[in-house]
């Protein structure tokens, strides 16, 4: 049994981590292609956010792995011969217990160490990719929009890295648009981190739209700053998401205040990676324990497959609830574990009851044999 769960949780990871994983690399070619980047800076991007995809589907496919195995056992009679030879229904979750136990130990690999690990790295990536402000200006007759309200174009560009006839329009403010155009320009950096361009011989065009005027001036040098026209989303900003789980056990507090973050967020961040993999055992558990209730049946077990669906949505619906309870106090972080706990119960629950089989049906049967009367 759990070499077939691994070979089917292998199967459904793949397919989920591709859906999630090509849905998230679309978005991501849009927004790096167009912004002028080669085509192995979005192959290392879409990789450093593979760790983050498996971390979220893994639950998930353990959950599937198990409701496909356990169905398939079921259907073709081998989960009765098991139970008929003796094997109780805690016996025959020993294995999914183990299975989801591996998973477990994968998902800590991931939330403890592969995702901080990649998400630090495709921050220092992104704030290289926002520094290099050529990747988004530097483009030679075509009209340009790095920023809202900004639109840039280019000419020419000499070897020498003259640029030539620059023309920018500056509509950030509605009330008094700006239009700036000279025949040379140079990119300089200005000492602070920060790059500004250098025009000669333009012309600078201001329109005063309340009273319907135009000024034009006319200079022999302009510096304008374009630093603030390459929007970096944050790039460069340390987040508690990046912080490993050994700095986050010793120091929270020291945590939250370098990455501007609330202790209860910090607290949520640590404990949730542990709560997660406890997900992942639960999940598998509750979906073997569901599929052993009732009788075999040539119709399947479809009813039980609906109850065990219903009961990892309600799994997630208490993770859902506890999570902003905790993100509002730093004290509720035990409740992170909540959601583990009541798979652990559902879980006790339904194999009690499956290690009797008329347990549901006893009550109904008690009274037919009451109506019945003595024989």
């Amino acid at each position: 049994m759990l070499s077939q769960f691994m070979v089917l949780f292998g199967f459904f990871a793949l397919v989920l981590v591709s859906i999630f994983w090509i849905n998230k690399a679309v978005r991501m070619f849009d927004r790096l292609i167009g912004d002028g980047q080669p085509a192995w800076v979005f192959i290392e991007f879409t990789a450093l956010t593979l760790p983050g995809v498996i971390g979220v589907v893994l639950p998930i496919a353990a959950f599937a792995a198990t409701v496909y195995v356990t169905n398939r056992l079921s259907t073709e009679s081998e989960l009765t011969v098991m139970q008929a030879t003796g094997y109780s229904p805690w016996r025959l979750a020993r294995p999914v217990l183990f299975f989801g136990i591996i998973v477990a130990l994968m998902m800590s690999v991931l939330t403890h160490l592969l995702i901080p690990q990649s998400l630090n790295q495709l921050r220092e990536r992104q704030a290289e990719i926002s520094d290099n402000i050529t990747a988004k200006l530097l483009t030679e007759g075509e009209f340009l929009h790095p920023a809202p309200g900004i639109t840039f174009y280019i000419r020419e560009i000499t070897p020498e890295g003259m640029l030539r006839n620059v023309f920018l329009s500056d509509r950030r403010n509605s009330e008094t648009p700006v239009t700036y155009s000279s025949n040379r320009a140079y990119l300089v950096p200005d000492g602070k981190g920060g790059t500004r361009l250098l025009m000669v011989d333009g012309l600078a065009q201001n329109v005063q739209t309340d009273g319907n005027r135009l000024f034009n001036t006319h200079f022999n040098d302009f510096s304008y700053d374009i630093s603030n026209l390459v929007t970096s989303d944050a790039a460069g900003v340390e987040s508690v998401t990046y912080v490993g789980t050994p700095e986050l056990m010793r120091d929270p507090a020291g945590v939250a205040e370098r990455t501007g973050a609330t202790l209860p967020m910090t607290l949520y961040e640590l404990n949730g990676r542990f709560s997660n993999a406890l997900m992942c055992v639960f999940a598998a558990t509750v979906g073997f324990a569901t599929l052993l209730l009732g009788n075999y049946s040539r119709f399947g077990v479809w009813w039980q497959v609906l109850l065990a669906f219903g009961l990892l949505v309600l799994l997630k619906l208490i993770e859902s609830s506890v999570s902003g309870i905790v993100l509002l106090n730093a004290m509720a972080w035990p409740l992170m574990y909540l959601p583990a706990l009541a798979g652990a119960l559902m879980t006790a629950l339904l194999l009690v009851i499956s290690s009797y089989p008329g347990f549901l049906a006893r009550p109904w049967l008690r009274r037919a044999r009451a109506a019945e009367g003595p024989a």
